[in-house]
C-alpha cells in the first residue's frame, strides 16, 4: 500500500507552532508524507511576526513542479501566500499538474495580528484561488474579509458560508472560534445543506497554528481517502485534543501539542 501524500505550501514559522512546521507536525501524527513548497521566511515566535522574506514566485512553483512530478500527491493545503505574484504561480501549478482535493486556509493574519497577506492581494486570493478549492477553512476575520459582512451570529456565518460559496469553493468549513461563549461552532457547509460542529471552547491563550493545522488534517485525512465530511469532522476532533493538550511555551500565544495523540502530557 502506498503511503498518503500531501503537499503544503505555506510560509515558515520560525517559532515552530505554525505554517509548515505545524503542518508537517500534524500530516506525521495523522500518518501521511509530508512535503513543503515554502512561500515565505517569517521572523515569528509566540509574540509575534518580526520580519517576512518573500520567496520568489517561480522558486515556489518549482518546489511544487518536483515534488509532484517525482513523488506525487494526493492532496494539497494551502496556506500563507503573501502576494499575487505568488497566488498566482500557486493557482498555475494546481491547474498545471491538475492538482485535486485542494484546501485552502485563506491566512491572512498571524494569530498575533500581524497582516500576512498584503490587502491589495485579497482579491487575488478571492478570484483566482478559491475557485479552485475542495474546500476553504477561513475563520470569522477572514470570511468578513472575503465576503464583505459582519459575522456575528451563527446565522450570519450561514449566509456568509453561501456566498464563499458562490466565489466557486467545492465547500466551506467557517470557524467560530472568534466566537463568544463557552460553545465554539464551526459551519460546514457543502453547497446543499449546513452541518453544525459544536465543542466546548477551551479557555488557553495556547492557540497558534490552529488554523494551519484544522486545514492540514483535512488534507491528511483526504489524502487517506475519507470523504470530505468525514475528514472535516475527524479533523476538527483532532484539533480539539491538540487544543486541549497544548503547550505553554514562549510569552504569547503557545503553540498546540500536535502529538497528544502519543504524548498527551508533553
Amino acid at each position: 500500500m502506498s503511503v498518503p501524500r500531501v503537499l503544503t505550501i505555506a510560509g515558515s514559522d520560525s517559532g515552530g507552532g505554525a505554517g509548515i512546521q505545524a503542518d508537517l507536525k500534524t500530516f506525521t501524527a495523522l500518518g501521511v508524507f509530508g512535503m513543503t513548497a515554502i512561500t515565505s521566511i517569517t521572523v515569528q515566535n509566540t509574540l509575534g511576526v518580526f520580519g517576512v522574506l518573500d520567496l520568489p514566485p517561480e522558486m515556489v512553483y518549482e518546489q511544487i513542479k518536483v515534488v509532484v512530478e517525482d513523488i506525487g500527491v494526493d492532496a494539497v493545503k494551502t496556506g500563507m501566500l503573501s502576494h499575487e505574484g505568488i497566488i498566482k504561480v500557486v493557482v498555475k501549478a494546481i491547474k498545471d499538474f491538475k492538482l485535486e482535493k485542494v484546501v485552502v486556509d485563506p491566512v491572512m493574519r498571524a494569530k498575533s495580528g500581524d497582516p500576512l497577506l498584503k490587502s491589495s492581494d485579497e482579491r487575488a486570493m478571492k478570484e483566482l484561488l478559491v475557485p479552485l478549492a475542495t474546500i476553504i477553512t477561513p475563520n470569522i476575520p477572514e470570511a468578513e474579509t472575503l465576503t464583505g459582512m459582519n459575522i456575528k451570529t451563527v446565522e450570519d456565518m450561514e449566509r456568509a458560508c453561501k456566498v464563499l460559496h458562490s466565489l466557486g469553493a467545492g465547500s466551506v468549513l467557517l470557524k467560530g472560534g472568534h466566537g463568544e461563549g463557552d460553545k465554539v461552532v464551526d459551519v460546514f457547509y457543502d453547497g446543499s445543506s449546513f452541518e453544525y460542529l459544536t465543542y466546548e471552547r477551551i479557555h488557553t491563550k495556547n492557540t497558534h497554528g490552529t488554523g494551519c493545522t484544522l486545514a492540514s488534517a483535512i488534507a491528511s485525512f483526504l489524502a487517506k481517502g475519507f470523504s470530505l465530511k468525514e475528514s472535516v469532522f475527524k479533523a476538527r476532533d483532532y484539533l480539539q485534543g491538540a487544543i486541549k493538550h497544548s503547550l505553554s511555551l514562549g510569552k504569547g500565544h503557545g503553540p498546540l501539542n500536535h502529538m497528544w495523540q502519543f504524548y498527551p502530557s508533553l
